[in-house]
């Protein structure tokens, strides 16, 4: 059997010494590692491929739904003309759009202003109670105080 590494005769694992050994197990594991990383590599080219399209083909679906909602505004605009002016029937839906744009800025600002400051205020209060616990331990431990056992 072929030494792969030194591409000479393998000698026997007993007649190397361990200095030998070490120095094998730290060249296998090199080649390991790297082969490993070549594989990890290669996986995640094909798997972001596979993202692109996908994000692409997410983007292409907005798009269309976008020109349908503008669709169904111009059909719900030409039902109100049935019934009145056509000038009048898109002032209402343009209206009703307005609106439902300001509803919607509204609660958005009310939830934003709900997540200010991004601070996870009760982890931080907790953490402030530890952290004053192990200093009150600490100052009575140097005192004197809870010496013992």
């Amino acid at each position: 059997m072929a030494d792969v590494l030194e591409r000479g005769p393998a000698r026997p694992l007993s007649e190397q010494s361990t200095a030998e050994l070490v120095q094998r197990a730290s060249e296998q594991i090199s080649l390991l590692v790297r082969d490993e990383l070549t594989l990890a590599k290669a996986e995640l080219a094909e798997k972001g491929k596979h993202a692109g399209l996908g994000i692409g083909l997410f983007g292409g679906a907005g798009a269309f739904a976008f020109y349908g909602v503008g669709a169904l505004i111009a059909t719900g605009i030409l039902l109100l003309a049935l019934v009145l002016p056509a000038w009048l029937a898109a002032l209402i839906v343009t209206v009703v759009l307005f609106l439902s744009a300001a509803i919607m800025a509204l609660v958005g600002k009310r939830q934003v202003s709900r997540a200010v400051p991004p601070v996870p205020e009760a982890a931080a209060s907790g953490l402030k109670a530890d952290v004053d616990m192990v200093k009150g331990a600490v100052r009575s431990r140097a005192n004197g105080h809870g010496e013992g056992a």
